[in-house]
């Protein structure tokens, strides 16, 4: 079924008052910040977070339907994008209508809404990307994906809002949790062993491998497993795992017909002064110089993609390639917290990936 038109789906009113919230003024906070706030999750700080999160989430939220509607080459009209700005729409909706918290008990309210907001936007992802595919099916084959400037950079903009949304989001309503997880403030583990998540998505993406190719290369991990710092278990987890399994990927179609033993992938662990990195290293013959612009945009991938075959969203998202999104996103989750991600070829041997996690938790969130 098509999305409707905005003024079909949306009253005038409404659609003025997203207008006037995406002018607002963002408001960032640090990991360090989320920390220290969420360490005393008394009452009186959860009303507090939770009238903050009236206020600010509806101003991001806004900003991203608006752009939503002035994509170039005419994405905004694909059936997948306009099924996404009603999400959001519906979102803005939800948050505008909820009445003033001044309460313990308001809050409670609040804080199950904003939960239904956050799964209500959990295909966003696999989604846009079908968007995406609707819009490569009509253009001209000739057209270099990466050239598409304004689309990444929408993309880019796009999916660092949503990481923020949904961190705050998460965050707010883990706080409620009556039995948190030893040394967790929330989605923060302040003991956090990058050594012992880097294992468990390394372990994920093996299984991935294992069950898309029949075999799958091993892993050695290298750091001191006593280290811990403060960070998102499970932003690190996805990164490392989408690392790792492109380097499982590329090193088993590189020795699948080979008598050799594949190499190992090397993941090490060093903690600096400043930033934990981590470095995953492959011999599974590199990428070429020409191809290395490519990996971080949106639309390449060397992969069937999955939706091709699925465009009712039933892919399992733990396929080893497709979406080309992998990447990308990865570098977004990055930098959120302060971070980075770079990628170090030597085509005919391997690659090295560099993960570059910030250890002081100080840098502000990225507002697009």
């Amino acid at each position: 079924m098509a999305a409707k038109k905005l003024s079909e789906t949306f009253s005038k009113s409404l659609i003025e008052e997203v207008g006037r919230w995406g002018c607002m003024k963002q408001t960032g906070v640090s990991l360090r910040y989320m920390m220290e706030f969420g360490s005393k999750p008394t009452d009186k700080n959860l009303l507090i977070s939770a009238q903050f999160l009236h206020k600010e989430l509806p101003i991001r939220i806004a900003r991203r339907a608006i752009e939503l509607e002035t994509l170039p080459y005419r994405l905004s009209e694909k059936p997948a994008v306009l099924k996404v700005r009603d999400w959001y729409l519906d979102s803005f909706r939800d948050l505008r209508s909820f009445p003033d918290i001044r309460s313990t008990s308001d809050e409670r309210d609040f804080t199950q809404m904003i939960k239904a907001i956050k799964v209500r936007h959990n295909n966003v992802v696999p989604m846009m990307a079908l968007g995406l595919q609707q819009l490569k099916k009509e253009m001209d084959p000739k057209i270099v994906y990466e050239d598409l400037h304004e689309i990444h950079q929408f993309l880019d903009r796009f999916y660092m809002s949503r990481i923020g949304i949904r961190m705050l989001i998460g965050q707010h309503v883990e706080l409620h949790n009556p039995n948190p997880p030893p040394h967790c403030i929330g989605y923060i583990d302040t003991k956090m062993s990058p050594v012992q998540v880097a294992r468990n998505a390394s372990e994920h993406a093996r299984c991935v491998c294992l069950r898309e190719y029949g075999s799958a290369p091993d892993f050695n991990i290298y750091g001191d497993p006593t280290f811990t710092f403060p960070y998102v278990p499970s932003h690190l987890h996805l990164m490392v795992f989408e690392l790792v399994k492109n380097s499982l990927r590329a090193v088993e179609e590189r020795y699948m017909d080979s008598d050799k033993v594949a190499p190992p992938i090397r993941i090490i662990v060093a903690d600096g002064l400043e930033d934990v990195t981590i470095k995953v290293s492959d011999e599974g013959g590199g990428i070429p110089r020409s191809g290395l612009p490519k990996i971080f945009t949106y639309l390449y991938s060397t992969a069937r993609n999955p939706l091709d075959e699925n465009t009712d969203l039933a892919a399992d998202m733990g396929t080893m390639a497709g979406y080309g999104y992998g990447l990308p996103i990865s570098r977004l989750y990055a930098r959120y917290f302060g971070g980075d991600l770079q990628i170090i070829s030597m085509e005919g041997y391997g690659t090295d990936a560099y993960l570059h996690l910030s250890r002081l938790g100080d840098s502000q969130e990225p507002l697009p």
